[in-house]
């Protein structure tokens, strides 16, 4: 049977002037020649040009004397080494040097894409039919740089989505690092991203059973100033100290609107970006809620799956997931336990849908293959577009499919509520192709979502439009879960 699916006319593009400042280092050598010119500036000098500076990009930033003295700081071994003592420099001084240190990076300039929507925790004062929701959007600037951005919007009792006003500022979090670990986790993690056991060894085997983050840190740097290190070891030992840099936890300011923050790469794991987190509003046994996310960590070459959990979008707690499932993208939640374990669907081999189950929300072991590509699109690879969605008939999957031409569609599946490893329909068409309209764009022929949700019984479905744009659509639920029902029906007479 044939689905409607309404296309709705909200478009979220990419704004270029949505901007972050970020650290510049120009290099040793050059910063070492601008701080000595910088140094020989009267007083008078120094100030006249920090307030051109501040004057400039005066209403573009929040606290920019602070982001100055941040990143001067992050010379203070460097102006120390060249006989400068750091400390006795001015105020003045060091937010000049900083500005020379500082770049705006916008955020969203190259696209806007792959959204995730959940139900916001906040539903208070709002009109019959309505529900307020959060997007996620993966943003991409200069360089393929990719980061988190949010919206609040309002859906309405004929689900159209109204947008709240987006703010002028972008705020950066603060960020503070995990201080100890386990070192038998840390050992198997660093396994599981392959590093050699002897390299492994030669840093975890002198240090303690639960060792402090400066301990592994220091022990890696000890090792990379000796002179007789290979590249293989030199990248395992840089691989080691990405790997403790990705447990972080991240503090907004409470002042800032949801729309103003981004998560940014904040760790070498993350250091060619965050991408394609997938949101789910999960209920624990007690029917305590935490919004988690799954997201892949690229640092150019490796990537890590990590989790996200937060409740309340200011503070934000960032792990690497490990087992021998955390491997690939695709990491999905479902939104409670199932049988008394937590549950993921995964793409673990990077064409067939897995699910996994666990006792431990970061350790996912022994994956359970439960899809694989069958029809004409979606042959060359499936996997899931967002966390499963709980019906009275069964878990509602949304899936992406790959065809000729890398063609990305979106299809649905549905998995048996008790049993998720049982698939009890699974649409033989895609749900949602590229139209004309949507074919061109970063990436052409693409369609793809990291999440959706129900409201007044219709799946609202948002999508990326060819990795540059994002719309949505809406989709009756009760005739979608028809159409899975029948498909079962017809695949067990074929």
């Amino acid at each position: 049977m044939e689905i409607k699916v309404q296309r709705k006319k909200l478009k979220f593009t990419p704004d270029a002037k949505r901007v972050v400042t970020r650290f510049f280092n120009n290099g040793e050598e050059r910063t070492k020649q601008l701080i000595l010119r910088i140094l020989e500036f009267s007083g008078e000098k120094v100030e006249e040009e920090l307030a051109k500076t501040l004057h400039e990009f005066k209403g573009r930033h929040r606290n920019l004397k602070k982001i100055f003295k941040f990143h001067c700081g992050q010379f203070e071994a460097l102006i120390n080494h060249m006989g400068v003592d750091y400390d006795q420099l001015s105020e003045n001084q060091k937010m000049l040097i900083g500005s020379y240190s500082t770049m705006e990076y916008s955020i969203e300039s190259a696209a806007l894409f792959n959204p995730s929507m959940i139900e916001d925790l906040d539903q208070s004062f709002l009109k019959e039919g309505e529900k307020r929701v959060i997007i996620s959007f993966r943003a991409t600037g200069e360089g393929h740089l990719s980061s988190i951005v949010f919206r609040r919007a309002i859906l309405d009792k004929d689900n159209n989505l109204n947008v709240l006003q987006v703010k002028n500022h972008i705020d950066l979090p603060e960020v503070v690092y995990k201080v100890s670990y386990d070192k038998q986790r840390f050992v198997e993690k660093m396994q599981e991203i392959k590093i050699p056991d002897n390299y492994i060894s030669e840093i975890m085997d002198p240090l303690p059973d639960r060792f402090e983050y400066y301990d592994l840190k220091n022990a890696v740097h000890k090792l990379l100033e000796a002179n007789n290190v290979d590249e293989p070891k030199k990248m395992a030992l840089h691989e080691m100290t990405w790997l403790v840099d990705s447990y972080y936890d991240l503090k907004f300011n409470e002042e800032s609107d949801i729309s103003e923050r981004v998560i940014f790469p904040n760790s070498p794991a993350e250091s060619r970006g965050i991408e394609d987190a997938r949101f789910v509003r999960f209920q624990d046994e007690d029917r305590e809620e935490t919004i988690y996310a799954t997201y892949t960590a690229f640092n150019g070459h490796t990537i890590i799956p990590k989790l996200l959990s937060t409740h309340d979008f200011l503070n934000f707690r960032i792990m690497p997931i490990h087992g021998n499932a955390a491997q690939n993208k695709n990491f999905a939640m479902f939104p409670r336990k199932i049988n008394g374990k937590y549950a993921m669907l995964a793409r673990v081999d990077g064409y067939n849908n897995y699910i996994i189950f666990s006792d431990r929300i970061t350790l996912w072991n022994d994956p359970i293959k439960i899809q694989e590509p069958k029809f004409a699109w979606d042959l060359t690879q499936i996997g899931n577009c967002g966390s499963p969605i709980y019906t009275k008939d069964g878990w509602l999957i949304l899936t992406h499919g790959v065809g000729p031409m890398r063609r990305y569609c979106i299809g649905a599946s549905l998995l048996d509520l008790e049993d998720p490893t049982k698939v009890i329909g699974r649409l033989k068409e895609p749900l949602l192709s590229p139209s004309k309209e949507e074919r061109e764009g970063y990436v052409p022929n693409v369609v793809y979502s990291c999440g959706g949700l129900i409201h007044n019984d219709y799946l609202i479905l948002p999508y990326a439009v060819s990795d540059y744009s994002s719309s949505y659509a809406t989709i009756k639920l009760s005739e979608l879960l028809k159409a899975l029902k029948e498909s079962l029906k017809l695949q067990l007479t074929s």
